[in-house]
C-alpha cells in the first residue's frame, strides 16, 4: 500500500512539471528572441568557416576583422620602430612599454614575415653593414669570456706546445691541422716548433700565418728515413725544446703536439687540472690487418668487433693509478713499415710522448719547490733514446691520470706520410693556376668558341686544342674507321693464336 501511494505521488508531480513547462510564456519568449537567434546563427557561421578554412587560418581572419585600432597600434608601432632602427644601421633595442598613437616612417620595400602577432624583417646575407657585424662579434666574444670566467677554469695557466717537424710533402697538411687547433685554444700559449735540418723559410712562412707566439728553432741533423731512427730522433728534438723552456724559464703546462696527431678541444681544458705531471689516454689509429692480403673472414670479424688500441693510464675502481695500457706491436711486426716509403702501417711506441703533460717549473734549475723525483735534463745529453717522459721521473707512481682517470680519449695518434715519388706540388700550392684548355661537351653550359681558349706551351695542350679545331664530322668518321680497323686487327690476332694452339695439339 505504501509503495503504491509513493508511486502515485511521483507520477502526479511529474505531470505537473511538464504541464508548467509547456504553459510557461517566458521561456518561449526567450527562445524566440531575435538576439538569441542572431548569436546562434553567428555561432553556426563561425563553425562553418572554421570547418572550411581551418581553425588556425580562421582564427587569424577573425582576429584581423574584430581587432580594434588600439590593439593594432599596440603591436605595430614597436615593430615599425625596430624596422627603422635596423634599416638605419643602429643597435636594436627592444622596449617592453608599448608606444601608442605614434607614427614613424616604415620601409615598405623591406620584406616582412608575420608569425602570429609579431612581424619579422628579413635581412640580406651577408650583413650589409660590416661595422654592425664586428660589433656583434665583439658582443659574442665578451659573452663567451664571461661564461668561461664563471663556469670554466678559474685561474688558467699558459700552454707550451712542442711540435717536431721537417720539410716534406705532407708537412703543410699536418701543420695546418695543428695550427688551427692551437688557434682555437682560449688560453695564452707559446708554440715551440723544432725543425730537423735547420729552420727553413717554408716552415717559418707557414707558422707565421697563425698569429700565435711561436719559437721556431732547428737542429742540424736531418730526419732519418727509417721509422725506428725517426722515433728516436723526434725524442731528441723534444728534449731540445724542453731545454729552451728551461733556459727561458717559460711558465705554463708543456704538452707534446705531434704534427700528425688530432686533438679534441676538451683536451686543453682538461690539462689545466694537472699539478706536476699528467697522463692522458691516446687512441691509436692503425689497422690490425692488411686488407689486401687478409681473407674476407678476417675483414668481416674486424668490422664486426672493432678494437681501437688505447695507450694511457690504467686505474682501479678508486681512481688510483695502478698501471699503464701499452701498445703491443709484436703481432703486427711483420706487416709494419720499416722505411718511410714502405707500404706497410706505421706502428707507435709502447708509450707516446703525446700522452703526457708536465709543469714547466719542473725543468727550471733554480726552482725552490722542485720535487726530488724529477731528474735533470743534463743527464739525457748523451742518451740515444728516451722512449717516454716517464724516464724523466724517478718514481712513475706520482703521475696524475687525466680524462676521467684515462677512460676518456681526447687525443688520437695517426701517422700518414707520402711516398718520395708522390706528385704533390710543394706547399700544396698550384702555381700557375690551372686554366680550362678544352671545353666540356657534357655540361649544361654553352660551348666556348675556340678563339677564347688559352693556348698552353706544352705539347699536350697543343694537341688537345688541335682536336677541338677539327670539324665534328671528320672526327667522327675517322674515329669510326680507326675502331673498325682495331676490331679487324684483334680478330685476326685471335684467329692466328687459335690456329697455333691447334697445330701444337696435333
Amino acid at each position: 500500500m505504501k509503495l503504491s501511494a509513493l508511486h502515485q505521488s511521483y507520477l502526479n508531480r511529474r505531470n505537473n512539471i511538464f504541464r508548467g513547462q509547456a504553459v510557461d510564456p517566458s521561456a518561449d519568449g526567450a527562445m524566440k528572441s531575435p538576439a538569441a537567434v542572431f548569436w546562434l546563427a553567428l555561432h553556426g557561421l563561425c563553425c562553418l568557416v572554421s570547418l572550411i578554412l581551418g581553425f588556425r587560418f580562421s582564427r587569424l581572419v577573425f582576429f584581423l576583422l574584430f581587432s580594434t585600432s588600439a590593439t593594432t597600434n599596440l603591436y605595430t608601432v614597436p615593430l615599425q620602430q625596430v624596422a627603422e632602427e635596423a634599416s638605419g644601421g643602429s643597435v636594436l633595442h627592444f622596449s617592453s612599454t608599448p608606444a601608442v598613437n605614434q607614427e614613424l616612417p616604415v620601409n615598405k620595400t623591406a620584406p616582412r614575415v608575420v608569425v602570429g602577432r609579431h612581424g619579422i624583417r628579413i635581412r640580406p646575407w651577408p650583413h650589409p653593414n660590416p661595422v654592425e657585424v664586428m660589433k656583434a662579434h665583439r658582443i659574442i666574444e665578451r659573452v663567451q669570456r664571461e661564461q668561461r670566467a664563471q663556469f670554466g677554469v678559474k685561474n688558467p695557466r699558459n700552454l707550451i706546445a712542442v711540435t717536431p717537424t721537417y720539410v716534406r710533402t705532407f708537412q703543410t697538411l699536418h701543420l695546418t691541422g695543428v695550427m688551427h687547433s692551437l688557434m682555437l685554444v682560449p688560453y695564452d700559449l707559446v708554440w715551440i716548433v723544432v725543425e730537423a735540418g735547420g729552420a727553413s723559410n717554408e716552415t717559418a712562412s707557414l707558422i707565421a700565418k697563425s698569429g700565435l707566439t711561436t719559437i721556431h728553432t732547428g737542429v742540424k741533423e736531418r730526419m732519418p728515413s727509417l721509422w725506428a731512427d725517426r722515433h728516436r730522433f723526434e725524442a731528441k728534438m723534444r728534449l731540445h725544446a724542453l731545454k729552451i723552456v728551461r733556459d727561458r724559464k717559460l711558465d705554463g703546462i708543456v704538452m707534446f703536439m705531434d704534427d700528425s696527431n688530432m686533438h679534441s678541444m676538451e683536451l686543453f681544458d682538461e690539462i689545466q687540472n694537472v699539478k706536476w705531471v699528467g697522463a692522458l689516454s691516446v687512441g691509436i689509429l692503425v689497422h690490425s690487418t692488411n686488407v689486401g692480403e687478409s681473407s674476407l673472414s678476417d675483414v668481416q670479424k674486424e668490422a664486426d668487433n672493432p678494437v681501437i688500441p688505447v695507450q694511457g693510464p690504467a686505474c682501479n675502481s678508486s681512481n688510483i693509478l695502478v698501471g699503464w695500457h701499452t701498445f703491443n706491436p709484436l703481432p703486427l711486426k711483420e706487416k709494419s713499415a720499416n722505411h718511410i716509403d714502405d707500404w706497410g702501417m706505421v706502428l707507435p711506441r709502447k708509450l707516446e710522448w703525446a700522452g703526457f703533460v708536465l709543469n714547466s717549473r719542473l725543468l727550471w734549475k733554480d726552482f725552490s719547490d722542485k720535487p726530488e723525483w724529477m731528474k735533470d735534463l743534463i743527464l739525457f745529453d748523451e742518451v740515444d733514446d728516451v722512449e717516454s717522459p716517464l724516464l724523466l721521473l724517478k718514481d712513475a707512481s706520482i703521475v696524475e691520470p687525466l680524462g676521467s682517470c684515462g677512460r676518456q680519449v681526447m687525443l688520437w695518434w695517426l701517422r700518414v706520410e707520402a711516398r718520395t715519388d708522390s706528385k704533390f706540388p710543394p706547399g700544396w700550392v698550384i702555381n700557375p693556376p690551372l686554366e680550362i684548355t678544352v671545353p666540356s661537351k657534357r655540361t649544361p653550359w654553352p660551348d666556348i668558341p675556340t678563339e677564347h681558349l688559352t693556348v698552353d706551351n706544352s705539347i699536350g695542350a697543343q694537341e688537345q686544342i688541335g682536336v677541338v679545331k677539327r670539324p665534328a664530322k671528320a672526327k667522327g668518321s675517322r674515329s669510326k674507321r680507326s675502331s673498325r680497323s682495331r676490331r679487324k686487327h684483334e680478330a685476326r690476332t685471335v684467329e692466328t693464336q687459335v690456329s697455333e694452339k691447334q697445330t701444337k695439339q696435333n
